[in-house]
């Protein structure tokens, strides 16, 4: 673990011990009612996990793109991982140059992810963008200490700096150009985690980009800062909706990672057998900001190395089992998977930001996407013959 890593963690821990000295203001038996005039959205951009009727339709959509066109269609989700993002942000540059990167019908973003899902759902003219934000020392400030009597806040870090980097990115004119794409049939999807419902939230992001105006802008910038909110380390981002009964309420979101790694096929499909298979050329992409394998070290017997171990062990099994049903669905339906991930061997962590680091980073993926060995197929290993003993039939004794 790098020392970095390990002071961070120690650090949350204090915090966590400081927990009753700083808090939002928040009323303990329900939900903040909002006094003050909301703006909202003509249509919700969210998608919320209890709306079964929009997570299907969704789901419908997402289908129809797959198996629309003969030369079939493509998918990239883009998964959570802290400062690891510089990564799958210089395999998207590298991709570019290799002449191979297709366009998506869909890109999905989750954490650090969704930071990056707007400028890889544009396509390759915005790569300068990525590599501004994620190699040029943008993140520099980014976990800038707060002041000790700060230590219980909701989050240990400010999030200033995010906030500037996410505001200097998106402006009416990114909006725009995603609501041409939107007009076109493609998607772009965030996911936040709203805590007081414990669901999940997909954004979709057109929706919001066609309304357009200041307003628009300011919501999209408060979702990608949400989904990118790690519990403890950033503030949560507090976010108006409508509860049940046509309410105007705030809502507590966090990082989408809290409740997936990435968003690949939506779950309401993972079960399916479709009735024809995927047209040849449609496939899922996806771009882990991490790495995937395990890794065998002795632990340090500290608790910042235990903290750190265990929640890269916990990160690897979740992103294991999430790759598993997605691969599940796509060898059922004829879709092929492709997976793209930080090569083991290579120290990385989601919560070391230095800009030094991070170029390394971008620089390593994209010369790997350039070289066309970032991405390999996902496939089930052959199911190995069993041999079965065969014992000969017991005699059997006839009646006389």
């Amino acid at each position: 673990m790098p020392p970095r890593t390990a002071g961070l963690l120690t650090a949350l821990l204090s915090a966590f011990l400081l927990a009753g000295c700083g808090t939002i203001d928040r009323p303990e038996d329900g939900v903040l009612r909002l006094t003050t005039q909301t703006w909202r959205p003509t249509e919700d951009p969210r998608i919320r996990g209890a709306d079964v009727a929009r997570v299907e339709a969704l789901a419908e959509q997402i289908g129809e793109r797959l198996w629309a066109a003969a030369e079939g269609r493509s998918i990239l989700a883009l998964s959570g991982g802290g400062a690891n993002g510089a990564y799958g942000a210089g395999v998207l540059v590298g991709w570019t140059e290799s002449g191979t990167r297709p366009e998506f019908s869909v890109v999905t973003g989750v954490s650090t992810g969704a930071l990056a899902a707007p400028f890889a759902f544009l396509g390759p003219e915005w790569d300068d963008d990525l590599h501004g934000a994620y190699a040029e020392g943008r993140t520099g400030g980014l976990l800038s200490w707060r002041s000790f009597a700060a230590l219980g806040a909701p989050g240990l870090f400010d999030a200033g700096v995010l906030k500037d980097l996410v505001e200097d990115y998106v402006d009416e004119d990114l909006l725009r150009a995603i609501a041409v794409e939107h007009d076109k049939g493609r998607r772009l999807l965030i996911v936040t985690t709203n805590l007081d419902a414990q669901e999940t939230v997909i954004w979709d992001m057109g929706v919001l980009a066609k309304q357009g105006g200041d307003q628009a802008v300011e919501l999209f910038r408060e979702v990608l800062l949400a989904s990118a909110s790690i519990p403890g380390v950033f503030p949560p981002v507090m976010i108006p909706g409508v509860d049940d009964q046509g309410q105007l309420v705030e809502e507590m979101h966090v990082d989408g990672g809290v409740v997936t790694p990435f968003l690949g096929i939506p779950e309401s499909l993972l079960t399916v057998t479709t009735p024809t298979q995927a047209p040849e050329g449609a496939a899922l992409y996806v771009l882990i900001n991490g790495q995937i394998e395990r890794t065998e070290v002795i632990t340090r017997g500290t608790l910042p190395a235990i903290l750190a171990r265990s929640y890269d062990t916990m990160s690897k099994a979740s992103l294991r089992t999430s790759l598993a049903v997605n691969l599940a669905f796509a060898e059922r339906n004829g879709l092929n998977l492709h997976v793209a991930a930080i090569p083991e061997g290579i120290e990385a962590s989601s919560l070391d930001f230095d800009p030094e680091s991070m170029a390394e980073l971008f620089e390593r993926g994209r010369a790997a996407a350039a070289g066309g060995v970032a991405w390999s197929e996902m496939k089930s290993p052959a199911p190995e013959p069993v041999a079965l003993p065969v014992e000969p039939p017991a005699p059997v004794s006839l009646p006389d």
